[in-house]
């Protein structure tokens, strides 16, 4: 079989609906619509050409990296120094 094409909206026995996302003589990467991608061997899979058009996808959203979280400050520190100073009385 040769490469599909990429952007073709095909059809799958298994998977459903997808967008075909990478593909060369050997292999092919397909975006499921409930599946997510999964990559075949291109000589050996069964797809079909679907009628329509591939739905539009959303952006996966960018989750902000937080900072390391700062330590904490002598508050504890000197609330031990003031048991150990009364302990010594």
């Amino acid at each position: 079989m040769k490469a599909l094409e990429e952007g073709a909206y095909i059809k799958h026995f298994q998977y459903g609906l997808g967008v075909v996302t990478e593909s060369d003589s050997e292999r092919t990467s397909i975006d499921f619509d409930l599946h997510g991608v999964k990559k075949f061997v291109t000589s050996i899979m069964v797809v079909e050409h679907a009628e329509g058009t591939p739905p539009k996808r959303k952006r996966a959203k960018r989750v902000k990296k937080v900072g390391a979280a700062a330590p904490a400050k002598a508050p504890a520190a000197s609330a031990r120094a003031r048991v150990t100073a009364a302990g010594s009385k």
